[in-house]
């Protein structure tokens, strides 16, 4: 491919690029792709002869980024809250919603109902809407189904995913998302019970890629996800947290502690959790969707993150209550202007910093050995991205070296 304009080259994950190279940008650059990856990029002028009678596609001199990631979402569940968004317009808060019996709770009793292919099929069109944004990868969570059937069963619609799409799906064991009614009041019966034999028969059927949990007054406490912690340790798989979302428990120092991929949401993070994820190299993912959706007033810490340099992923959170949001694009937007992230790191959240979220070394930024997943844009500067908003500039998207 020759002609274009490459954002978000082999560049350091954590940091911005210098003045001199903006977004890693290379102008009048070219990529070689063979096998579905990348063997080579840079300028076009510095190009090897002996690429010279490869088959040449002009990307006719547009903006070329990493395939998008989506590195937060619980895209697969049953049913959808319309009611309780219009319940929270008129005053309940989204505890009083939740222990009255709502929120999660009421998605899990849509998501047990529905069988594995209406998982699938009611998630694929969210799915085609993130695809035609650009995204080549996203990670999906379980959770809505707080039985051992009901989550198997959504990791493996998750699975299917990846079958029935051209696209790369990373899965997310959510047990620990909140305590079903029959286990009420009794959330560490839930937890040796449901949670971790559900985590074990998952990872038997080798559905699982990482382990997640929610650490909040209205779910776990730090010792409860702990538990859950331990198995996945055992089980050698690599863990998550959402963490000080609400309040403050302690979730992301306990994330850290595990050497977690990322801490999710942490709205309510300290100067002491955010040194600890720095210490562990854990990432911080942010979820402007739910602070939206939710009419939150408490930010996550960015300029803390910034300082102690914590990476910064940036995720939809798609979910069908706090963030019925189905845009990367549009949570970009709403990172810069909610949450002052600059464009430049809002690109590198939903690229390289996602990809790090979700362990993945092999996309995220365009160079040799990398995954030729990417997004070719009909845009002049890679801000426009974070920009414009309910606008999509996608031109073409190339999923393993294929349009």
């Amino acid at each position: 491919m020759t002609n274009a304009q490459f954002v978000l080259t082999d560049l350091n994950a954590a940091t911005l690029c210098s003045d001199a190279a903006p977004y890693g940008m290379i102008k009048n650059a070219a990529i070689v792709v063979e096998n579905g990856h990348i063997v080579w990029t840079g300028p076009q002028n510095e190009m090897a002869d002996s690429f010279g009678h490869w088959e040449q596609r002009s990307l006719g001199g547009r903006l070329v980024t990493p395939g998008l990631i989506d590195c937060h979402t619980h895209i697969v569940h049953g049913g959808n809250r319309a009611v309780e968004f219009e319940m929270r317009l008129n005053g309940a808060s989204y505890e009083e919603v939740a222990r009255a019996g709502g929120g999660i709770i009421s998605t899990v009793t849509a998501t047990r109902a529905a069988s594995q292919e209406t998982l699938l099929q009611d998630a694929l069109p969210r799915v085609d809407t993130l695809i035609a944004e650009g995204l080549t990868t996203i990670e999906i969570k379980s959770g809505y189904g707080l039985d051992l059937e009901t989550e198997l069963n959504m990791l493996r619609a998750a699975r299917q995913i990846a079958q029935k799409r051209p696209f790369r799906v990373i899965t997310s064991f959510l047990g620990a998302h909140a305590t079903p009614p029959e286990f009420s009041g009794r959330e560490d019966a839930y937890i040796d019970e449901v949670c971790i034999p559900a985590l074990r028969a998952a990872h038997a059927e080798g559905l699982v890629d990482a382990v997640d949990g929610f650490c909040e007054g209205i779910a776990f406490q730090p010792d409860q996800i702990a538990r859950v912690f331990d198995v996945a340790q055992e089980l050698r798989l690599p863990v998550k947290l959402h963490a000080e979302q609400l309040s403050n428990l302690g979730g992301a120092k306990l994330a850290a502690r595990y050497g977690a991929l990322s801490a999710d949401h942490i709205e309510y993070l300290d100067e002491d959790g955010v040194r600890a994820l720095a210490v562990a190299g854990t990432t911080a993912v942010i979820l402007p969707g739910a602070f939206y959706t939710l009419r939150e007033t408490q930010a996550p810490p960015i300029d803390a993150l910034r300082a102690h340099g914590v990476p910064m992923a940036l995720a939809t959170d798609i979910n069908p209550g706090s963030s019925p949001l189905n845009s990367l694009l549009l949570a970009m937007n709403m990172g810069c202007t909610l949450f002052r992230i600059t464009p430049e790191e809002a690109l590198r959240g939903v690229t390289v910093n996602a990809a790090r979220a979700l362990g993945l070394k092999d996309c995220g930024t365009i160079a040799t050995g990398q995954r030729a997943d990417l997004a070719v844009w009909d845009i002049r500067h890679p801000a426009e991205l974070s920009y414009r908003i309910g606008f999509n500039p996608l031109h073409s998207r190339i999923f393993g070296g294929t349009s």
